[in-house]
This record gives C-alpha cells, structure tokens and sequence, in this order.
C-alpha cells in the first residue's frame, strides 16, 4: 500500500469490482421477463382473425393451426402441407385422444382452405376441430 517513502503506491494494489450487485441486477430482470413475457402457443405466422359474438376460450391440450391470407397452412411455426398436417395432427392425436385442434385462419383467408384443413384433422382422428375468432 505504502512504498518506503510513505507516498502511496497504487500500483501494488489490485482494483477488484463486487459482482454481487450485477448478479443480483441479472436475476430480477431474469424474473421480470419470465413473469411479464406471454407463453400462449400461436402458430407462428401473423394472422387477423375474424371476430365472433359468440367465442369462447380453450381449456385442453390444444393444437393451433394456422391459415394465412395467402392460403399457406403453418403448425408448429412452420408451414406444412396438407398432407404433413394430416401425418403431424394423426401423431398427436395418437399419444393425447382428448387433443383438441384449434384453426386460426386469417379472415381474408379462402375458406376452401380452411374446410380443407378441418378436413385433414377430422380425417386423422381428431375429435373436437374448432375455428378460432376474437370476440366483439
């Protein structure tokens, strides 16, 4: 600390920096995020739902579908085709019967598509096929 003259010597001290506080400062926002971060399964595609009076909520295993404007079907996050999603629907429905299969179709979507999706998952063995809308 102190050189023989009695002048101090900065040099033979180490700068050490607590990193209690910065650990502690990491956690809270750790719990911040999980606490305010929204963990409902979407389809992973952007699609505006038509609205409905009388929608209801889910409650069960579900699966969510998606159908885009452009008629593109997407599960999971990724897009699939109808024949995929019949294979993808037959193995979830196989391990969870009581599984239910929740379409989100954009409003502007063909309807054509959207019976053609219902279809795919009534034909794997889904029992409960819904259509989703956001309520008025």
């Amino acid at each position: 600390m102190f050189d023989e003259s009695g002048l101090l010597n900065r040099a033979s001290e180490a700068a050490e920096v607590d990193m209690a506080p910065l650990i502690d400062m990491v956690f809270i926002l750790l719990i911040f995020f999980v606490v305010t971060t929204n963990f409902s399964r979407q389809t992973g595609v952007d699609v505006s739902k038509p609205k409905a009076k009388s929608a209801m909520s889910q409650g069960q295993k579900t699966i969510m579908i998606g159908v885009t404007r452009e008629g593109t079907i997407h599960m999971h996050g990724r897009q699939v085709t109808p024949e995929r999603l019949h294979m993808l629907v037959d193995q979830e429905v196989t391990k969870h019967p009581e599984t239910s299969v929740v379409i989100i179709a954009d409003e502007d979507a063909a309807i054509g598509k959207a019976v053609l999706v219902m279809d795919q998952c009534a034909l794997a063995g889904a029992k409960k096929v819904s259509l989703a809308a956001e309520k008025e």
